[in-house]
């Protein structure tokens, strides 16, 4: 008998965080295990992915997806007794995610119907312990459906039901299992989930806890997390060279080091006071010069941001690559690394005289001032790309501008206040001023920086946290609370984030999932 193949008989199973690939398969599965409930939509697992992937689990068998589960991290001392499934999860989409939350809550677990018995559930709640664990959460809560409470709905409470199922005189494939992985019942949550008619809408609120769980001082609560910005409202001038124009930033890095800021924040294309000492005056020959200074820019700002422990939105530069021109923001963190923000809506202007190419990507940042995202002057005006940040956690949008009259400006200010108010996220808008007489294009600027925020009693009056005096060479220094708007979005007089009618609108994004070279 020659020697068996095994390979041909091997099944693979194996559990694993989910991906954007696994979108369709999931909500296939989803239709199988629950054919009389609203679905999920497909911007409702993007969404899951994008906050909190480590949360999102699968189980494959085979190369197909036989079951699923989905999480997020909460505070749960601060959701109400009697919360509902689209409370917990603002109404699915999970934007509500807090990273520094005690809690791990799972919204969903399915399993394909043919493979029930295998133990494939077990393995899903098992991999969520283990991630609590890891993570070192206190518990993991989930809100239970009893889907054979119909059954018995006519003769007992929900309570009662609950009771005997306790005492496994009755069974619920939902809730003895439920008990079985070590969970205990808390309470009864009523119109938990409006479409679960064989519930009746209850369900079980239950915890697990995680005794090796340790209480660090990083996750006692929060009365404040001010990030401090200085913003500079940058003097268009000429100089003589790229010496001169680092000791006037380099200055300006020193103002914000002493005033103690997380960040410091220049203007849009504020480089291209380098060309004041260009001897070229055609505009789309002079712009390639300029680009030449790019490896110069970005060594002299990775440079102080370490040197003096200041984040830097380094305004923008047009930065050269494969023979086109684009207007770059770069972000130099103070731990020596650097990301970059296209420009993703190019002006006629730009586009006329420059030669300038947009991006195509959207970027949101992680820093030690948690989540951020750049808008280049122009991208501001256009919200959808505000709201996709937001909706990957940004709480900071930091806008470089350069324009060059009052109606421009206003623009750019009026804008940024509408994003800061509709979602619910700080705005920060820094100018250029004065004038470069010996360039062609950069003939005069208008600009008055400022802070903003939400428009709500937790802030300033007027949504203003500082604003500097128009067209003077000056700085604007201000704190922005992360946990205060934390707390508003949660509970504050309006909600805009969690209000938004997404049985009605929705936006949706090409080339966003994956980092995409800009258009050549």
């Amino acid at each position: 008998m020659s020697k068996l193949d095994l390979t041909q008989f091997e099944k693979k199973l194996m559990v694993r965080n989910i991906g954007h690939n696994d979108i369709k398969q999931l909500l296939d599965l989803q239709a199988q295990c629950f054919p009389n409930m609203e679905p999920w939509k497909r911007e409702h697992l993007e969404s899951h992915i994008a906050l909190f992937p480590e949360g999102q689990f699968c189980v494959e068998y085979d190369g197909v997806i036989i079951g699923s589960c989905s999480s997020l991290i909460v505070n749960f001392d601060e959701y109400d007794d009697k919360h509902t499934w689209d409370d917990i999860t603002d109404e699915g989409y999970i934007t509500n995610h807090d990273p520094e939350g005690y809690n791990l809550y799972g919204i969903e677990v399915m399993v394909d119907p043919e493979f029930r018995g295998m133990k494939i559930g077990k393995r899903l709640y098992d991999a969520r312990k283990e991630l609590a664990r890891e993570m070192n959460l206190k518990s993991i809560i989930i809100g239970g459906r009893i889907p054979n409470y119909y059954q018995y709905q006519r003769k007992m409470s929900p309570r009662e039901y609950v009771e005997e199922v306790m005492s496994k005189n009755i069974f619920d494939p939902v809730l003895t299992f439920q008990i079985m992985n070590g969970f205990t019942v808390m309470r009864i949550n009523p119109n938990y989930l409006p479409d679960d008619k064989q519930s009746a809408k209850y369900a079980t609120l239950m915890e697990w806890n995680n005794i090796d769980y340790r209480a660090k001082s990083k996750r006692h609560f929060k009365t404040a997390y001010p990030v401090r910005i200085t913003v500079i409202q940058y003097m268009m001038k000429n100089i003589e060279s790229f010496e001169e124009f680092a000791r006037q930033v380099e200055y300006y890095v020193d103002v914000a080091y002493d005033f103690g800021s997380d960040f410091a924040v220049f203007p849009e294309i504020f480089t291209t006071q380098l060309m004041s000492f260009l001897e070229e005056k055609v505009p789309s020959k002079s712009i390639r010069l300029l680009a030449a200074y790019t490896e110069d820019y970005i060594e002299l700002f990775t440079h102080l941001a370490v040197k003096y422990n200041v984040n830097i939105v380094g305004g923008s530069h047009f930065v050269e690559e494969d023979d086109h021109v684009y207007n770059i923001a770069y972000l130099f963190r103070r731990d020596g690394t650097i990301e970059k923000q296209y420009k993703i809506h190019v002006t006629p202007n730009e586009r006329k005289w420059w030669g300038i190419q947009p991006g195509d990507t959207v970027k949101v940042f992680d820093t030690d001032c948690g989540k951020i995202a750049i808008q280049i002057c122009y991208d501001i005006q256009f919200p959808e790309l505000s709201r996709y940040a937001v909706d990957q956690g940004a709480n900071i949008i930091f806008v470089p501008f350069c324009t060059d009259d009052r109606q421009g400006y206003l623009r750019v200010r009026y804008c940024a206040q509408a994003r800061a108010v509709e979602n619910q996220v700080y705005t920060v808008i820094a100018g250029t001023v004065g004038n470069l007489t010996q360039v062609e294009n950069m003939d005069i600027q208008y600009g008055q920086s400022a802070i903003f925020t939400p428009s709500d009693f937790e802030f300033a009056r007027d949504g203003i946290i500082g604003e500097t005096t128009p067209n003077v060479e000056t700085v604007v220094v201000g704190d922005v609370d992360l946990e205060i708007l934390r707390r508003q979005r949660k509970s504050g007089t309006v909600r805009q984030l969690r209000d938004r009618r997404r049985d009605l609108f929705e936006i949706s994004y090409r080339n966003i999932e994956t980092e995409v070279k800009p258009n050549k």
